[in-house]
C-alpha cells in the first residue's frame, strides 16, 4: 500500500531535488502538464499542443539550475517558458483565429439551462473574438490569453513574462478594451445582451 506524504512538495523543493535526483522533475510534469496543455490547444489547437508542452518542460528541465528558488510556485516560470515558445508559433496562431472567425456557427441548439445558453452566446461570438484576439499585438495577447485561459494572477503573468506588474496592466486593458470594441462593445456572456 502505498501512502501519499504528509505534505506536499513546493515546486521550488522539486526543482532543487531535481538537480540530484532528475526522477523528481517528473513531479511537476504531472502537476502542470495538463493546466499548459488546456492554455496552449486554446491557442494554437490541439496538434502542436502536445508538442509545445513537451518542449516547455524540456527547456525547464533544461535550465532547471537557473531556477529561482525563492518563487515556491513554478507556474509562471513554465508559463513564460511555452508563452515564448508561442511566440515562436504566431503565425499558425493567427491563422487560427482566422480559421476560426471562418467556422460556421450551429444555431439550431436548444439550451436545457443557463450554463448552457451562456455558452452558446458564446460560440456564436467565437468568430468576432477570434477576429479580435488575431488583431491584438502578441504582446497584449500574450497577457490577456495568460490571464483568460492561463488562470495567472497579474503577478505570474509579470514573472511568467519577465515584465513589470504594471505593463500587464496596460497591456491587459489595451487588450481588452480592443476585444470589447471588436465586439461592439458586448459581452457575449452578459444575460442582458
Amino acid at each position: 500500500m502505498i501512502t501519499e506524504p504528509a505534505t506536499r512538495s513546493s515546486d521550488a523543493q522539486l526543482v532543487q531535488a531535481s538537480l540530484t535526483d532528475p526522477e523528481e522533475f517528473a513531479a511537476l510534469f504531472d502537476r502542470y502538464s495538463g493546466m499548459l496543455y488546456r492554455y496552449v490547444s486554446k491557442r494554437l489547437g490541439p496538434e502542436p499542443a502536445e508538442d509545445l508542452v513537451g518542449d516547455t518542460f524540456l527547456a525547464a528541465f533544461a535550465r532547471r539550475g537557473s531556477y529561482d528558488l525563492t518563487y515556491p510556485d513554478a507556474r509562471p516560470w513554465l508559463f513564460g517558458i511555452l508563452t515564448k515558445l508561442v511566440s515562436r508559433h504566431h503565425r499558425r496562431e493567427a491563422a487560427r483565429y482566422r480559421a476560426m472567425r471562418k467556422a460556421p456557427y450551429d444555431g439550431n441548439v436548444e439550451p436545457p439551462d443557463d450554463r448552457i445558453a451562456t455558452g452558446v452566446s458564446a460560440q456564436a461570438a467565437r468568430p468576432e473574438l477570434a477576429a479580435a484576439l488575431a488583431e491584438l499585438h502578441a504582446r497584449d495577447r500574450d497577457v490577456l490569453l495568460l490571464i483568460a485561459w492561463g488562470g495567472l494572477t497579474y503577478e505570474e503573468v509579470a514573472q511568467a513574462l519577465d515584465i513589470p506588474i504594471g505593463t500587464v496592466r496596460s497591456r491587459l486593458n489595451r487588450g481588452r478594451r480592443k476585444v470589447r470594441a471588436a465586439l461592439g462593445d458586448t459581452n457575449p456572456l452578459s444575460e442582458e445582451e
